[in-house]
């Protein structure tokens, strides 16, 4: 079976995140982020260029979960889609913008210290097991609390 996959985005949560709930009662998480950019020069260093700032939204659930998580500066990793609309401005003008909707969000891994707790369960969780040569090496202490460097 192929392996299924989603567009992606990271970057910085630029604005202080908002939550807003539609007439039906649901949940809309907004935040303008940031996305740094680098240009790699001819003796290998980097360059940083402009900074980008973009739309994003999440809904339901995720929107919930994003508000209670996320602060202006947070780093993320988000799954999703580029939703492209037409908005009027100021002047009446029809101005073509996007968003990028997270159907998942987290912090980024690589750039957030954090550490995980796990409730308990009830019942064990049913899980497929991954072939032997597939499955990765665990010990103990990453069974636990994952602090990250």
């Amino acid at each position: 079976m192929a392996i299924h996959t989603q567009e992606s985005v990271s970057g910085f949560i630029a604005s202080v995140p908002q939550l807003t709930f539609s007439e039906g009662g649901n949940a809309r998480f907004y935040a303008k982020i940031g996305q740094e950019h680098y240009r790699k020069e001819e003796d290998g260093s980097f360059t940083q260029t402009e900074t980008t700032f973009h739309d994003l939204v999440a809904f339901r659930k995720a929107a919930e979960r994003a508000y209670e998580r996320f602060v202006k500066g947070d780093k993320f990793v988000a799954e999703g889609y580029i939703h492209e609309y037409d908005h009027i401005d100021a002047d009446g003008q029809t101005v073509a913008k996007d968003e990028f909707v997270a159907k998942k969000i987290g912090h980024d891994l690589a750039r957030t210290n954090y550490e995980v707790t796990r409730a308990r369960r009830s019942q064990p969780a049913v899980t497929q097991e991954a072939p032997e040569q597939d499955q990765p090496r665990r010990t103990a202490a990453a069974t636990s609390s994952v602090p990250t460097l």
